[in-house]
């Protein structure tokens, strides 16, 4: 049974912060998944805007590597209404980032989870991390269950984060690792950003309640840190593609307080994706 979804055209804009878009087959050599179904943006699109979604986040996909003329090409052809995150090697330079940002690029992705976290070559991405801060962009980390806290230990504090799918901690504790670490990101400089998806609840460890731990973060951080992301379509959880239940699954987690689903539906992602 679908979801009923509650008040979708209340706000004049809502914003899906978490979505991907590929062709049947396409990834790089090394990928160690490569779809075998098509994700067109029009098909995104037309189940978004069913729920009052009127702009989106393009994130690019681990199995498509740093080749991101796909994004780029859609984020060009909705200007207005998609921003990008795009994946790139350390040493990218401030020229390739200038050219992303001018095609609606504002941050990158690191896409760690179920593959080695040496983070070695991007602790000395000094030139990246400058790049970030001179074009106000912020890094996106996917990482395994636990694993987040010492991927932030290396990276600059005060480079501006995002932490995909609730952040995976292993437990729903203000004590657990994770939600330590970035209680004390945030503690430890004034000027710090950090964000939590709110998505992909299907990703979490077994026995990890997605309404409890979006409270947890509702409580730790505030609402102006949370974001909502469908995860479309929803990459080896298939199943789960229903838009509407998707789009659904925030009031279930957070409740019906207009104010708190406003800013995690549409002020927090303005803000940092067209601020």
């Amino acid at each position: 049974m679908q979801k009923e979804v509650s008040s979708p055209h209340s706000a004049a804009f809502s914003v899906d912060s978490h979505f991907h878009v590929f062709e049947a087959g396409q990834s790089v050599p090394e990928a160690r998944y490569s779809p075998n179904y098509a994700a067109a943006f029009n098909d995104w699109q037309h189940a978004a805007q069913q729920v009052g979604v009127t702009h989106g986040v393009l994130v690019q996909t681990s199995f498509m590597g740093t080749d991101n003329a796909y994004l780029l090409k859609h984020l060009q052809q909705h200007p207005d209404t998609l921003r990008g995150v795009a994946v790139v090697a350390p040493s990218a330079s401030y020229a390739e980032l200038v050219d992303l940002h001018r095609h609606g690029v504002r941050g990158i992705r690191l896409n760690l989870a179920g593959q080695s976290h040496d983070m070695a070559a991007w602790q000395s991405a000094k030139q990246l991390w400058d790049a970030l801060l001179q074009l106000g962009w912020h890094v996106e980390l996917h990482t395994d269950a636990g694993a987040l806290p010492s991927v932030l230990a290396v990276l600059p504090r005060e480079v501006p984060v995002v932490i995909d799918h609730f952040a995976k901690p292993v437990g729903v504790s203000q004590h657990d690792e994770t939600v330590r670490a970035l209680q004390s990101r945030v503690a430890d400089t004034a000027s710090a950003q950090v964000y939590v998806k709110l998505s992909a609840a299907y990703r979490l460890q077994a026995g990890i309640n997605p309404k409890e731990l979006a409270g947890l973060w509702l409580g730790e951080l505030g609402e102006n840190a949370l974001l909502w992301g469908s995860d479309w379509p929803c990459t080896n959880f298939e199943a789960k593609a229903d838009y509407a239940a998707l789009y659904g699954d925030l009031t279930d987690w957070l409740g019906n307080d207009d104010a708190v689903i406003q800013a995690v539906r549409a002020t927090n992602p303005m803000r940092l994706y067209w601020g």
